[in-house]
């Protein structure tokens, strides 16, 4: 039997390293990558015009790829860049050469710099275009390089790390708690992504589905965005479990073409048991019987469509 590999984009750290690292306990080959390879690099990740961050952020493609051995299984390092498609196309064709196929592929990675944080009127258009580019169209590339040898063995699942931002207006300016429009529109583009290909693939076995974090306490989270009001969140962990699920149980073809509050999906299956819960404000409750709601409701149409008891 030929063994699972699992292709995961902006997998230095945070959630990337999450999601390899649950891939890796599920038994898959894990190809990572990302722009940082080794620890202690410097690069550019502010995320506004008014200032420039090169510190160097804990996580590296190396960490990530030792620890994804460290479990018993492959782990290949293939250092790109969303912003430059020959780096990506280079790294989708040497897991392919190397190891033969990828049954999974988590788009997780996204552009990183100035912009992010900044106001509309204050943003150049070559900014937009870069997010544009790196959040939207470097996926679809990946997309299209891989999605032909999934529809060769009549199965393969893309999952998508989405954001809030895709389908919800910022509650306050970018820099006040809200993010830029660049951040906004790129992954609203993004989102629909899904539902195209579950319309055109999924009769011939390919799962797409959205994944949204919701807030998730990562490394350059806590480095970079309390000065933006964002503090706390989730642990990576939730959207690793998430993942893991999505990349391996049947009934995850259920959600084709859908977006997930990954949060909510966590925690009602209980996919951390020792996780107390949504990160989410004092409605908590009601968005969280809403989802769970709407989850139940739309895996049991699902599963009834799929024949599964």
């Amino acid at each position: 039997m030929a063994r699972k590999v699992a292709f995961v984009t902006g997998a230095s750290r945070g959630i990337g390293k999450a999601c390899a690292l649950h891939l890796a306990r599920a038994g898959f080959d894990v190809a990572v990558t990302a722009r940082t390879v080794s620890e202690g690099e410097e690069r550019e990740h502010s995320s506004t015009l008014r200032a420039s961050n090169t510190k160097p952020l804990p996580g590296s493609l190396s960490a990530t790829a030792a620890l994804v051995e460290a479990t018993g299984v492959r782990a290949l390092a293939l250092p790109a860049d969303l912003l430059d498609r020959a780096s990506l196309a280079a790294a989708a064709t040497s897991v392919l050469e190397r190891w033969g196929h990828v049954d999974v592929l988590v788009q997780n990675g996204r552009y990183i710099g100035p912009g992010h944080m900044d106001r509309f009127l204050e943003t150049p258009i070559e900014l937009l275009e870069k997010q544009l580019h790196a959040n939207v169209l470097a996926p679809l590339l990946l997309a299209r390089m891989l999605l032909p040898g999934m529809l060769e063995r009549g199965e393969g699942r893309i999952l998508d790390i989405t954001s809030a931002a895709a389908y919800g207006d910022p509650p306050r300016p970018a820099g006040e708690g809200g993010w830029g429009m660049g951040y906004g529109i790129s992954k609203a583009a993004f989102q629909r992504v899904a539902g195209f290909l579950a319309v055109e693939l999924g009769e011939r076995g390919i799962l797409c589905v959205n994944l949204q974090p919701g807030l998730i306490r990562t490394e350059r989270l806590e480095a970079d965005m309390g000065e933006f009001g964002f503090k706390g969140g989730a642990p990576p962990d939730v959207m690793g479990a998430v993942v893991a699920w999505f990349a391996t149980r049947k009934e995850a073809y259920g959600f084709n073409g859908e977006t997930v509050e990954a949060q909510f999906f966590c925690h009602d299956r209980k996919l951390l048991p020792e996780w107390e819960g949504p990160w989410v404000g004092p409605a908590a409750a009601t968005k969280y019987e809403l989802a769970g709601a709407r989850l139940t409701e739309l895996e049991e149409r699902r599963r009834r469509e799929l024949g599964i008891s």
